[in-house]
């Protein structure tokens, strides 16, 4: 278990649904600097679990991977470099 990465997940377009391949997972609101208490959310066997900060409602569906999300693009790479700031 300890190989396997909770997916972390950003709600930057402020969508009220977001549908994920995962039941597990780590909310973190918008990206820095706009992210709320990152919480780990775990549906058990739920199709759907709303985030106690943010309010956005993740629907599990089995027709996306691990790693994709609709909108596409709220998934986040935990090993990333912070974009520079100007």
């Amino acid at each position: 278990m300890a190989d396997q990465l909770i997916p972390h997940l950003a709600n930057d377009p402020g969508a009220e649904k977001i549908y994920i391949g995962v039941r597990e997972f780590q909310c973190m609101g918008a990206r820095p600097p706009y992210d709320h208490p990152h919480v780990y959310l775990d549906m058990g066997l739920d199709n759907q679990m709303l985030c106690p900060y943010c309010s956005t409602l993740y629907v599990f569906t089995d027709r996306l991977g691990p790693a994709e999300t609709e909108p596409p693009g709220c998934m986040v790479d935990p090993h990333a470099q912070p974009a520079a700031t100007a």
